[in-house]
């Protein structure tokens, strides 16, 4: 019986290991999909950057974001948001007339 009261101890006090949220973003000429993103302070979250034509960046300069996302392949990047706040990303690789539009907002919340 200890061992069995001991087992259940050690089960009600191991850290649950809760997966972090991942957020889904693809870059194509020229918008990101989704363009709004929710997220809340202190929640880390990773973003998946995906690329549907060809390379393009990602950058949310205050939330300390730059990432390349190359054409193909994914980019992920781990953000821990310190503040609550809207926004703006947009893509820092020119990729043609309409570069300029490309852009989003991250909405984070308390």
């Amino acid at each position: 019986m200890g061992a069995l009261l001991l087992a259940a101890l050690l089960a009600a006090s191991a850290p649950e290991s809760t997966p972090e949220r991942v957020v889904v973003i693809t870059a194509k000429k020229f918008d990101f999909t989704p363009a709004a993103i929710e997220l809340k302070v202190g929640v880390p979250v990773v973003l998946e950057l995906h690329s549907g034509d060809r390379k393009h960046g990602f950058t949310a300069p205050d939330l300390k974001v730059d990432a390349a996302i190359e054409a193909g392949g994914v980019t992920r990047v781990r953000i821990v948001p310190d503040k609550a706040g809207t926004f703006e990303f947009h893509c820092n690789v020119f990729c043609g007339s309409g570069h300029e539009e490309m852009t989003g907002q991250i909405v984070v919340t308390p």
